[in-house]
């Protein structure tokens, strides 16, 4: 069973009888999903050239970038879907995207 499988949130209905649109079936659902197998590449950050300037985090479309303290934490790859776009976010070239490897 993958990660991210649907029937973690309790719904039996084909695929014809999916519910309409914009209808909520549940709340606080997203952090049952792991939905980061859904990427083969993943950001990784170079503590080194990392200033800590936080810029990575409000573009995240995923949140994936949590702030503690004033402080970024390590990236929710569980969650990152790999698009990149903290990568270019950085003024600092301190992410980059590498291939995941198998585990």
């Amino acid at each position: 069973m993958a990660k991210s499988d649907l029937k973690k949130l309790g719904q039996d209905v084909a695929w014809q009888d999916v519910t309409r649109g914009n209808t909520i079936v549940g709340s606080g659902t997203t952090r049952e999903f792991n939905t980061g197998d859904w990427t083969n590449v993943a950001p990784v950050i170079d503590e080194e050239k990392c200033k800590q300037c936080l810029l990575c985090v409000p573009v995240c479309p995923d949140s994936c970038i949590a702030v503690k303290e004033n402080k970024r934490q390590p990236i929710d790859l569980d969650h990152c879907k790999g698009c990149g776009i903290c990568v270019k976010a950085c003024p600092f070239n301190a992410i980059t995207m590498e291939v995941k490897s198998n585990e």
